[in-house]
Order: structure tokens, then C-alpha cells, then sequence
């Protein structure tokens, strides 16, 4: 199918390396602001407003759901139960249809691996490959990929909690490690899109950062766009996934469970999209 209007002037932004780089002994203190309470508190802990306006339920939260997040934080911290650790890397790249061909270099035309994408049959007609420069155009992109986890510790310490019947504290800690895991993915792409040179576009509120008020966008596998969880495979061997702990499991599945992997696009049209 024909490649969609996006437009592709955009500025291609240099890097600060190639390749993959690992993030260890991050804070969990410093992913803390990241994190979605809103999702933390209502659906993963599961305190429902309960009649409480959108002001109530904020002060409802303050007074009653920080105090047990930050007991859960001061505990992880004494005992290193979240173990947040990261590997993202740039990549040259080009898009080569409904494809996007991952090269060992800028000046190399060794092709490291490809990711076969979905396309829209409607609307736009979108696919995630539209992002980046064509085969066509001559031009080299930049892809990045990121691939990001909590550590097994955290959900053997949930586990255990489930073990020793404390259902409650089993299900802050269970809600603390899979937000805590896409707060984590979240500081780790801010700190690309500071590391291209577009950071300073960023909304301040995260309220407006997790609804993609920055440039560029996040697509993780399994979600309607980029749909193939075999696909993390290649990046788990491209970043070495090792250093950090993180294997594919039975059913494509990343392990840790608190883990989660993206590639990353940095074009100012690149948001979220449906494929049907």
C-alpha cells in the first residue's frame, strides 16, 4: 500500500552516539514524578472516586494514597526491592515500504535487522514506518530503541506477599512495580528526546506529558501499531538485554514482568494511531 502523506521535512536530529547504552542504579525516587497516580491509585490499587468531584478525590489522595506510596518508596529504598534499570540506543535507519530496515552504521548498508509494520486500510492510512526517511529520499533516519525493567526482585518480593495471604500489600506492591515500570520508560524517553535537542518542547504537567504532549512518540509491542511481540527479540539481541537481566519468555513475553520495550520515533507527526 501507497506510504501516507506525512509530511518529511522535518529535521533529522544527530545523535550523541550509536548504538546502546545501559542505565543502571536509577533512583526510584527519580522516576517517582513519572509515574501515573492516577492509574496507580483507581485502577491498579483500586480506589474508585466513590461519588468524590475531580477536587475531592485530589484531596482525598494527598491525605490518604501518597502516605502508603511513599511507605512503599522509603521500603523499596532500605531494601532494594525496585531495581530500575534501562538500555536504549540510536540506530540509522530508513523506511522501506511498510518496513523499517535497521543498518549497522551510518555509513554501513549492512542491515542489521527489519521490522515488518501494520498499516491504516483507512483514515490516514498511517504505518509507524511513515515516521522516518524512505530508501527513496536517500536520506538516513534515526531510530531509537529503548527497552526498560523493575528487576525480578520486585515481583518475587509481590509474590510473596500473595504467598503469605497479605492480599493488600501484595496489591500495592504488584500496582507499584507495573506503573512503576512505565514511569520508568517514560524518564527514559525524556531524557532522549533532551539527549536530540528537542527536551525543552516537553508540556510540564505530567498529566500532559502522558497524553504525548512532547515530540515524537513511544511505540510499544503488542499495541495496535506495532502489533508482533516476537519482534522484541531484535531488540533484546541489539541491546544486549542481558546486562540488565531481561529474556523473552514463553508466548513472546518479556521477563522480568515488569518490563516493557519501544521503538521510539522522533518526527513531530509521530502520536498514537488504531490499525483496522
Amino acid at each position: 500500500m501507497q506510504r501516507s502523506a506525512v509530511d518529511s521535512s522535518n529535521q533529522i536530529p544527530v545523535p550523541p552516539f550509536w548504538g546502546a547504552r545501559c542505565l543502571e542504579n536509577i533512583p526510584l525516587r527519580a522516576i517517582l514524578p513519572y509515574i501515573n497516580r492516577t492509574t496507580l491509585y483507581k485502577f491498579q490499587w483500586g480506589f474508585k472516586p466513590q461519588g468524590r468531584d475531580v477536587e475531592e478525590y485530589k484531596a482525598y489522595s494527598k491525605a490518604e494514597l501518597d502516605p502508603i506510596l511513599n511507605r512503599l518508596v522509603l521500603a523499596s529504598d532500605r531494601d532494594n526491592i525496585l531495581q530500575p534499570k534501562a538500555l536504549y540506543g540510536y540506530y540509522s535507519c530508513q523506511a522501506d515500504g511498510d518496513s523499517l530496515v535497521i543498518y549497522a552504521s551510518p555509513e554501513s548498508n549492512e542491515e542489521l535487522c527489519r521490522f515488518d509494520l501494520p498499516r491504516q486500510r483507512t483514515e490516514r492510512k498511517l504505518c509507524v514506518a511513515d515516521f522516518f526517511r524512505s530508501k527513496e529520499s536517500g536520506e538516513r533516519d534515526v531510530m531509537v530503541m529503548m527497552l526498560v525493567t523493575i528487576g525480578q526482585y520486585a515481583a518475587d518480593y509481590a509474590r510473596e506477599l500473595f504467598h503469605k495471604n497479605e492480599y493488600q500489600e501484595y496489591l500495592y506492591w504488584h500496582g507499584l512495580n507495573a506503573e512503576g515500570a512505565e514511569g520508568l520508560a517514560e524518564y527514559v524517553h525524556k531524557r532522549i528526546r533532551s539527549e536530540l535537542g528537542f527536551g525543552t518542547e516537553d508540556a510540564r504537567q505530567l498529566e500532559d506529558l502522558i497524553k504525548q504532549h512532547y515530540r515524537g512518540s513511544r511505540y510499544s509491542f503488542g499495541y495496535p501499531a506495532c502489533p508482533n511481540l516476537a519482534d522484541q527479540r531484535k531488540i533484546l539481541e541489539l541491546l544486549d538485554a542481558d546486562r540488565i537481566g531481561v529474556v523473552m519468555g514463553e508466548e513472546d513475553q518479556l521477563w522480568p514482568e515488569d518490563s516493557t520495550s519501544a521503538l521510539i520515533s522522533h518526527h513531530p507527526a509521530a502520536k498514537y494511531f488504531s490499525v483496522y
